[in-house]
């Protein structure tokens, strides 16, 4: 006789891991050059003075300094001072 198994387990077994993202230094930390300063999907954060922008939008320190979180008109703007 042919049978079709019941695959509710096998066919479920898809999840994909998290991506890692959020804020990695707070506000007041000391940062140094090209350490990452938070992960995002889309500008949620902008970047503000000595602050890169990648690709992906995750935002990096550019000179060594202390992180500042600074809203302005409704946007964030991250800063090393």
């Amino acid at each position: 006789m042919a049978h079709k198994k019941g695959v509710g387990s096998s066919k479920n077994g898809r999840d994909s891991s998290g991506r890692r993202l959020g804020i990695k230094i707070f506000s007041g930390q000391i940062v140094y050059p090209g350490m990452i300063i938070l992960r995002q999907r889309g500008t949620k954060h902008f970047p503000g003075i000595n602050v890169g922008m990648g690709k992906d939008h995750t935002l990096y320190a550019k000179k060594k300094g202390i992180v500042f979180f600074k809203k302005k008109k409704n946007k964030s703007f991250v800063n090393v001072n």
